[in-house]
């Protein structure tokens, strides 16, 4: 089986990325659009997560989706600039198989195990 070339997979994680993006904003549009209907007192309620809860963790998985999808953009600079693939650490090549796995990977799995 051919590998994916990394313009391809790069576009496929991106595509997927934004997808989720578009949907964590309609999600949380429609929190809004509940908390704006609602005239309970939600902070006090002892049943379930409250709609301030909700729109927070929404807000941090938007906020983490944007990063994710600003990172694959740099990664796309890379590729054009010569130096994706190249762990900006040691200069080394990172393995196929991790930027398969992660497409915006900076650093080798060496360099990556050096921080931790």
């Amino acid at each position: 089986m051919a590998r994916k070339s990394p313009e391809r997979i790069l576009a496929e994680h991106r595509d997927e990325v934004q997808h989720r993006i578009e949907s964590l904003q309609r999600h949380l549009a429609s929190i809004v659009e509940q908390a704006t209907w609602t005239t309970n007192d939600d902070e006090h309620d002892p049943e379930g997560v409250t709609i301030a809860y909700e729109r927070a963790q929404t807000q941090g998985l938007l906020a983490d989706a944007k990063a994710e999808l600003d990172e694959l953009d740099q990664a796309a600079h890379r590729i054009e600039t010569g130096t994706y693939g190249q762990c900006r650490r040691c200069g080394k090549r990172i393995s196929k198989e991790r930027l398969e796995a992660l497409p915006a990977a900076t650093l080798c799995i060496r360099c990556t195990s050096a921080r931790h």
